[in-house]
């Protein structure tokens, strides 16, 4: 790929990334009357005596609202509402180019985290769905669990929750690769911020019993005392300090903080077949090549595109919202996202499309340690990780829909790749 110019990139932004397509014909008097005035007052009446009757009369049921306060955007923080703007309709673009969802950008000039879950609150009624994006940790959290519990669509914090999606998947393939016993392996978590509480979240639930988790600080140990609640929740009774005391013995690291922080002299201490998830962007916690320098028997993820293994939230947040939305979900429950971390893992195992082996000049791709998750190409994973999410809404009864029928919606949603 030949990295694109400044000229390049500002000429692909300029006049915006999304705009509103119009569904239905609106060229004769008669369609104007059903379009607006006077015929638009029957689905009007239809809708305030029954208000489900909005999924079926307008886009409710295929539109989610991409909010932000512009906290915590991408690698460049707290940068303002209206400069996170082109990184919110990137994700609208994205939404609809993997998974047919419109998706509309609301950058938020307010950081007040009551009037933030107001203002979503009041905006609830429009959408099928919330995607909270780029705020930072921890009113993150506080934001998005009291929101979904004042509103009956599903909020979803992708910074959050995504990649402790994609992060599991690839966890489970890489354990199936190495033999290891999830119930015995050690997680090192380098940063504590939203992504990284999640991920431990996450890996618990899996089954992981140790996980040790590192801030800018240190270890976060119960020595400490400038703790949150939700660093709290994380800290172990342990006389590590420093990542390179924590790195002993681990059967995984999970960077998610920055570059360089992991040293190769670090990884020779790790056990054998150690899984390292490098993930801070543009340049990751140690570099592949790096790590195949001291050791031959590891298995190497990143967040970029260049090298093998890509962590890639659009593995998850499109399909995610697909699932839920076409089952009216009221919000994205844990067996959800457990759902869609196990559709992933099990998609790596399947055969690679030709398709993907031409997009990355690799015809021998298949399931193995450079191919433990699914690439962002594998049209399949609307498929997969949509009709897992789905059945999962429907199964933990958060789904508004009846008589769903699983084999035929993953025939639909095959259609739509």
């Amino acid at each position: 790929m030949t990295k694109p110019t400044k000229e390049e990139i500002l000429a692909y932004h300029d006049g915006g990334k999304i705009s509103i397509d119009v569904k239905k014909p609106c060229n004769t008097q008669r369609e104007l009357s059903m379009a607006y005035t006077p015929g638009v007052a029957l689905p009007c009446l239809e809708i305030q005596a029954n208000t489900h009757l909005a999924y079926n009369y307008t886009n409710k049921g295929n539109l989610v609202a991409v909010i932000t306060d512009g906290t915590a955007v991408l690698g460049l923080g707290d940068i303002g509402a209206i400069a996170g703007k082109p990184v919110m309709e990137g994700k609208a673009v994205l939404f609809k180019k993997f998974a047919g969802v419109d998706a509309f950008d609301i950058e938020l000039d307010e950081k007040d985290t009551d009037k933030i879950i107001d203002i979503c609150r009041a905006l609830s009624p429009t959408f099928g769905g919330i995607n909270l994006e780029d705020i930072k940790a921890p009113k993150c959290f506080e934001i998005e669990t009291r929101l979904q519990e004042l509103v009956d669509i599903p909020i979803f914090h992708d910074d959050q929750h995504g990649t402790a999606i994609i992060t599991s998947a690839g966890l489970l393939n890489a354990l199936e690769l190495t033999g290891k016993k999830i119930e015995a392996i050690k997680i090192v978590i380098n940063g504590a911020g939203a992504a990284g509480i999640s991920c431990a979240k996450m890996y618990k639930a899996l089954g992981v019993k140790h996980i040790v988790m590192c801030d800018s600080q240190g270890v976060i140990s119960t020595s400490r005392n400038d703790l949150n609640s939700h660093k709290q929740e994380f800290a172990v009774d342990t006389d590590a300090i420093h990542l390179t005391d924590a790195i002993e013995g681990a059967d995984m690291f999970l960077g998610l903080s920055s570059a360089g922080a992991l040293k190769p002299e670090m990884v020779i201490k790790m056990a054998a077949n150690p899984i390292i998830f490098a993930l801070a962007n543009p340049v990751p916690e140690i570099l592949p090549d790096e790590v195949r320098a001291v050791r031959d028997d590891a298995i190497i993820a990143t967040g970029r595109s260049d090298f093998p293994n890509q962590v890639n939230n659009v593995l998850g947040f499109p399909f995610i919202f697909r699932g839920a939305l076409d089952v009216q979900a009221k919000k994205v429950t844990e067996g959800m996202k457990m759902a869609a971390a196990y559709a992933l893992a099990a998609l790596a195992k399947e055969p690679v499309s030709d398709e993907v082996k031409r997009a990355y000049n690799n015809p021998n791709m298949a399931f193995g340690k450079e191919h433990i998750i699914p690439t962002p190409f594998n049209r399949d994973a609307l498929v997969w990780v949509a009709s897992a999410v789905a059945k999962a809404a429907v199964e933990e009864g958060v789904a508004r829909i009846e008589n769903y029928d699983h084999e035929a919606y993953r025939a639909k949603l095959a259609t739509m790749k």
